[in-house]
């Protein structure tokens, strides 16, 4: 059935409503909401059409997704305004054409074992975990890193930024819409959980005395890798947690690298398939 586009050709239409000065709602927060731009981050989104609330196209954008919309159920709404209209009901250019609103999950479906549950067990398993990350470009770079490379989840302490922040979503390509993640009220806890519990072989990346270069960790079947915040980097009871502390080897007058960089250095390194003659897979 063919999706039949709502026209919006009024600026106060309250239709749109939550399209409205999108960046001061950016700051202030969407109630049960978050919002999305841009194509590919909208197909994306498209293979869970569920988690829809609605659409904000313009005329070319609905033509050349019309195809793709048949997915969406009879209650999304799809409007379509001109793209100067858009533009300036949103408050910012929106030069793709595209802007889609979606409902966020509820605290409960972000718990460890709710979201990451049904990694427990044997096979092998790799997490990012993050304490105090607070720029929303490392963090969407962080979550398309973990798609580029096969991570399977994100384990996020609660002082971290949101992941539906809209300039996260669209820096991470949309990933952080297929990648599931954590956030953990009882943070340190829930690190030790992942240990414990769940087998987890746990790396802090930080720059510390006695830090052993990053090549020469062994390969851990069941893996965590934790990043601290952009500033100060791994708090003393992250450290503390943490099975081997370990640095990228690097120049000295570079102390370090953003966390983004550093977590597709760290991914590559310890995911990457050693030659058949070298491997040395532990089980924990």
């Amino acid at each position: 059935m063919a999706v039949s586009p709502i026209l919006i050709d009024s600026l106060d239409d309250p239709r749109v409503e939550i399209f409205r000065d999108v960046r001061d709602k950016d700051l202030r927060g969407r109630d049960k909401l978050f919002m999305a731009e841009s194509e590919m981050v909208l197909t994306r989104l498209l293979r869970t059409p569920e988690r829809l609330h609605s659409l904000f196209l313009s005329p070319n954008k609905f033509e050349r997704l019309a195809g793709s919309l048949q997915a969406l159920a009879a209650h999304v709404p799809v409007y379509v305004a001109d793209i100067d209209l858009m533009t300036e009901i949103a408050g910012f250019h929106i030069h793709r054409g595209v802007l889609a609103a979606g409902f966020r999950p509820r605290p409960e479906e972000l718990s460890l074992d709710a979201a990451l549950g049904h990694l427990k067990g044997d096979a092998p398993l790799t997490l990012l975990l993050a304490e105090g990350l607070t720029n929303v470009d490392n963090m969407g770079g962080m979550f398309r890193n973990a798609a580029a490379f096969g991570a399977d989840g994100i384990v996020l302490d609660p002082t971290c930024c949101d992941p539906l922040y809209r300039k996260a979503i669209r820096v991470s390509m949309g990933h952080v819409l297929s990648i599931p993640y954590v956030v953990c009220d009882d943070w340190i806890g829930d690190v030790h959980r992942l240990k414990e519990q769940w087998g987890i072989r746990l790396i802090g990346a930080e720059v510390t005395d006695g830090a052993i270069p990053l090549w020469d960790i062994p390969r851990f079947s069941r893996l965590g890798i934790l990043f601290g915040s952009e500033g100060h980097g791994l708090t003393g009871e992250a450290l503390a947690a943490c099975d081997e502390v370990c640095r990228i080897p690097m120049d000295e007058a570079v102390p370090s690298l953003n966390v983004a960089t550093a977590s597709a250095v760290f991914l590559y390194e310890l995911i990457r398939p050693e030659p058949r003659s070298q491997a040395t897979w532990l089980p924990r």
